[in-house]
């Protein structure tokens, strides 16, 4: 393994990430385990130049946990004639709430009734329509973060006086979602150059069940409807490797809230054991990507 950022090298693949977490080691294993040579390629070093257009043409993973650095990294490695996964554009409409429900949609996939309001004005008339309780989430996140739950309109007139005092145009936009119903859990499910590895629950005693808040993993059986609606959302955002969310609402319906660019599987790994290697999937997946 090469820990030398400025050049990537001859042919084969690399892991573009600033952050090693226990995902990546999971992978740096599953090359050792292959015999893969592979470079790391650390975001914090990296620059390009906008001359360079032909370096040898190699794999590159896209680990990178910044949203900007892992969207403009890909772009760039793309322009100089890498093969980045997941593309540019994949990582742009996934970093995106709003892009991702409109790739869902256009699709034909369904989702919770979601609005984007362009002022915080125009958001409360969104919440209005769609009804309380509500969430209102950022644009851009992970994790469960700043995502809100809206009881009524009190609440949502309370939470958008703060958001007009926030800096920056892209605050001033509101993501609004219905709240589901939900059982107690939502659904991760793993999907790999177009095939489902498995599926999972996540629990939890709030409405949030990111396992970054401390939901529990369970495992859940990929029925053919999980399956198909998984593989489809990768496919509707152009993701290679994908990590989808989805949620049972009252009736039991399926319905897809996101999907993850960077899927992050070690609660998914844990809940499932050896009925799937993720790491090793993705290297497999990676490998052969290089050899077309």
């Amino acid at each position: 393994m090469s820990t030398t950022p400025e050049q990537p090298g001859e042919g084969g693949i690399a892991v573009l990430a600033s952050r090693i977490g226990a995902d990546e080691k999971r992978l740096f294993d599953a090359f050792d385990r292959r015999g893969i040579p592979f470079d790391h390629l650390d975001t914090r070093g990296q620059w390009f130049s906008a001359e360079q257009r032909q370096p040898p043409r190699r794999i590159v993973l896209n680990r990178e946990i910044g949203q900007f650095r892992a969207a403009y990294a890909a772009r760039s490695l793309t322009e100089a004639g890498a093969e980045v996964v997941n593309s540019a554009d994949a990582i742009e409409v996934c970093g995106d709430k709003w892009r991702t429900t409109m790739a869902l949609q256009a699709a034909g996939i369904p989702t919770p009734r979601t609005a984007l309001g362009l002022t915080p004005k125009a958001t409360l008339a969104a919440l209005d329509s769609i009804g309380y309780p509500a969430l209102i989430k950022p644009l851009v996140g992970s994790w469960g973060r700043l995502v809100v739950r809206l009881p009524d309109r009190a609440g949502a007139e309370g939470v958008l006086e703060y958001v007009t005092a926030l800096p920056g145009p892209q605050s001033h936009l509101g993501y609004v979602q219905e709240l589901i119903d939900k059982p107690g859990r939502d659904i991760r499910a793993i999907v790999v150059g177009g095939e489902l590895l498995g599926a999972v629950y996540r629990t939890g005693e709030l409405w949030r069940t990111n396992v970054a808040l401390g939901a529990q993993t369970l495992p859940c059986e990929a029925t053919p409807e999980i399956t198909k609606l998984s593989v489809a959302a990768a496919a509707a955002v152009g993701a290679d490797i994908a990590g989808v969310d989805l949620i049972e609402d009252a009736d039991g319906r399926l319905l897809v809230l996101e999907v993850n660019h960077r899927v992050e599987f070690t609660g998914f790994q844990s809940a499932l054991g050896d009925q799937v290697d993720v790491a090793d999937r993705i290297v497999e997946h990676l490998q052969e990507r290089a050899q077309r």
